[in-house]
């Protein structure tokens, strides 16, 4: 559905060439949802308006159901609808009114504008806020509106850009919620943007991680954190510095590592491993008052490939992590 090729952009600036983009290749199946992940800067935005015809590439191609968005922008368009991240509808009109507008923008003759606007009102649950105009909406929902503007044609795409950003949680969860009922109704494909890390774990069939724009990791979120090192054990007790060598003696264990009365054991699996680790400590007589298991994260991903963090604002920061070669690209 979606297929781009060596996509690469380059701004002329006062101290030369930018390259934004860089050699982008992304394949995204129909009715999928992939989440290109990455800092503020990375060159996400870049690529989904080349993706969306806004945007010229400067080299590389891009096909959205069959058609070339430079070639033939205009079947291009038909396919996609675009949210990006500010919002796209007014202030004094009527939400439906504003469906109906953008519809006969796409062609629609008005009776089926005012139709496809009550459909895309009711499969969203804006139904009862029609006659509202957006300045009187919360960020939800007027995120919604922004979406349902990108749905009054019927596309066989959605892309989103930063969706969530600006959301409070319960707002967020929400607008997942409505994203993951048109796919189940719809069978639409979506390819979002975002740098919210905990957002992409859990609703992105395929995660894209962009840097630098690059693509530097492509895969499901379990691939990905399945090239880690393995899982956390921790351990609570007070006679930590004599459990650690014994902890580092159980076969699997490839890192056993004392901070106080806190023990982290590293292992190939902690659910298998967790009844061996407890039993060695149970068999030295040593008292555990608290233990629990830590899964690798996606955010423990985007370190150990970049050497960096990635905050909820969308910035990255430095830490002494030496970043590892891309994966699954």
């Amino acid at each position: 559905m979606i297929r781009a090729e060596g996509l690469r952009k380059t701004f002329e600036a006062r101290g030369g060439t930018i390259e934004a983009v860089r050699n982008v290749n992304l394949d995204v199946a129909t009715g999928e949802l992939v989440a290109l992940l990455g800092p503020n800067g990375a060159g996400k935005s870049t690529t989904l308006r080349m993706l969306t015809t806004l945007l010229p590439p400067t080299a590389g191609s891009v096909h959205i159901a069959g058609h070339d968005v430079v070639r033939e922008p205009g079947r291009a368009r038909e396919a996609i609808g675009y949210v990006g991240q500010k919002n796209a509808s007014g202030v004094s009109h009527r939400i439906r009114d504003e469906l109906v507008t953008q519809g006969r923008c796409y062609g629609l003759t008005s009776g089926d504008a005012r139709r496809r606007a009550d459909e895309v009102l009711e499969v969203l649950g804006l139904g009862d806020l029609a006659a509202r105009t957006p300045d009187t909406l919360s960020g939800g929902q007027r995120r919604r509106v922004d979406i349902a503007l990108g749905l009054i044609h019927k596309p066989k795409v959605l892309f989103l850009d930063e969706p969530s950003t600006g959301l409070d949680p319960q707002s967020r969860a929400g607008l997942w919620d409505q994203i993951q009922l048109l796919r189940r109704q719809h069978g639409i494909t979506v390819l979002l943007t975002t740098h919210y890390l905990d957002e992409a774990d859990r609703t992105a069939d395929r995660i894209v991680i962009v840097d630098r724009g690059e693509v530097i990791a492509n895969g499901t979120a379990d691939a990905l954190k399945a090239d880690l090192a393995g899982d956390w054990i921790h351990i609570t007790t007070t006679d930590a510095e004599r459990a650690a060598p014994s902890l580092r003696q159980i076969p699997g264990v490839s890192v056993a590592t004392q901070e106080g009365n806190r023990l982290s054991v590293r292992v190939a699996d902690a659910e298998a491993s967790m009844p061996v680790v407890l039993r060695c400590l149970h068999n030295d007589a040593i008292t555990v008052s608290r233990a629990s298991l830590q899964r690798p994260s996606l955010d423990e991903v985007f370190l150990n490939l970049t050497g960096r963090r990635l905050d909820d604002s969308g910035g990255a920061t430095q830490t002494a992590v030496e970043p590892n070669a891309a994966i699954h690209a």
